[in-house]
């Protein structure tokens, strides 16, 4: 299915999305008792610091993120590896809020942003026809480490300090990525495709500037569906404690949880690969989200500690659906040419979703919102955005 040239851009992008788990809400969740302990902040405090600071990235991340358009694909990794390596080790360095605020606005910038900005970017101008299938095997870098890091975080919290941690995240990054960078996509350029037979079809496709892009009523529609997942699974993971002390299971019952999160996501992923290459992903973008509504429901009316498994587990299968037609679907309506800025655009709404899903959530548990009240919250900004679209 795929050559030497295609294995490797493959393996890049699922690498790199696999270190953008760094500056992902769900890792940064499970640092975040040991955060307000430290600085003795409550969860709105917290949750204000941590939306002002994605917010800020997002609106970063729309002029940055577009020169991947301009800039040959190695270089703009190696500064990409470089400033994710940065924010972990200030990450490390955090003793107040401001320093707080910083290290979450670079990690935000560098590792969701900028890291599954570069790999989902480079993966969909460089293939056509197996676009589906590729996006998939290389979002599954993120989901191994949804599968691996929460159960490894939370034993490794145990034995070493979480300022430690983060100095080892630093040095790894800095040794491992620029290697990677090097041996698979050196020699990539930005006119660089996938060889097939039938990339008339792609070529008949409008290619539209960003400019136009914001003018049409269908960015809009489907953008309100494709930031469901962001705002609320990011509320939820960044207030991971809460939910488990909510709902009184124990102290790894979510960590846990996440492997049938990460276990579906992947399923879905291979899944939608395969579908949106043989149907397009305008015919399956209504399906995503009826996952995720029905989590928040699950959530609503169980409490025991299998209610976990089921609720990420459902996350998981739209989170799988969600992360290939994030990028699948925008290369479909607008082609390729200009699809950095596009992208960048994208990505940044999405960065400013869960900015946004941190600082309501943040918000509604500090004015008395139960677990419950926020799932009805949720569940109804689906249910609108589904019938929208």
């Amino acid at each position: 299915m795929f050559n030497s040239l295609k294995f490797k851009v493959i393996l890049f992008g699922f690498i790199f999305t696999f270190f953008s788990s760094f500056g992902q809400s769900y890792f940064l969740g499970l640092f975040n008792s040991s955060i307000r302990e430290a600085l003795s902040i409550t969860h709105g405090q917290f949750g204000s610091i941590y939306a002002s600071a994605t917010l800020c990235s997002s609106l970063l991340l729309i002029w940055v993120g577009k020169k991947i358009d301009d800039v040959n694909i190695f270089k703009f990794a190696f500064f990409v590896t470089v400033l994710l390596s940065f924010a972990c080790f200030f990450f490390s360095r955090i003793t107040s809020v401001f320093l707080l605020f910083v290290a979450i606005f670079l990690m935000r910038f560098s590792g969701q942003g900028m890291m599954s900005h570069t790999a989902s970017t480079t993966i969909s101008r460089y293939f056509t026809r197996t676009r589906g299938k590729a996006l998939s095997i290389s979002w599954f870098g993120l989901s191994s480490a949804e599968f691996i890091m929460p159960v490894l975080m939370v034993y490794l919290l145990t034995i070493i300090d979480w300022q430690n941690l983060w100095l080892i995240f630093s040095i790894t990054v800095l040794i491992v990525l620029p290697i990677a960078s090097f041996l698979l996509i050196k020699n990539l350029n930005l006119d660089s495709r996938e060889a097939n037979d039938e990339n008339i079809k792609e070529v008949e496709i409008k290619q539209w500037k960003r400019i136009e892009v914001i003018k049409d009523y269908r960015f809009y529609i489907i953008s309100s569906n494709m930031l469901a997942m962001p705002w609320i699974f990011t509320g939820f993971a960044v207030f991971q404690s809460f939910v488990q002390t909510s709902k009184g299971w124990g102290p790894y019952v979510i960590a846990q949880s996440f492997m049938s999160y990460s276990i579906l996501s992947v399923l879905t992923l291979f899944l939608s690969g395969f579908l949106i290459d043989k149907f397009t992903s305008r015919k399956l973008l209504i399906y995503m989200n009826i996952p995720l509504l029905l989590s928040v429901i699950v959530l609503f009316f169980f409490d025991t500690p299998v209610t976990a498994f089921v609720f990420l587990g459902l996350v998981g299968i739209s989170n799988g659906f969600a992360n290939i037609l994030g990028s699948s679907t925008w290369a479909e309506l607008y082609g390729v040419k200009y699809l950095g800025s596009i992208k960048a655009l994208t990505t940044a709404l999405m960065v400013f979703a869960t900015a946004f899903g941190t600082a309501l959530f943040g918000y509604l548990i500090d004015i008395g919102f139960t677990v419950d009240d926020i799932a009805v919250v949720s569940g109804t900004y689906i249910f609108v955005s589904l019938i929208l679209l």
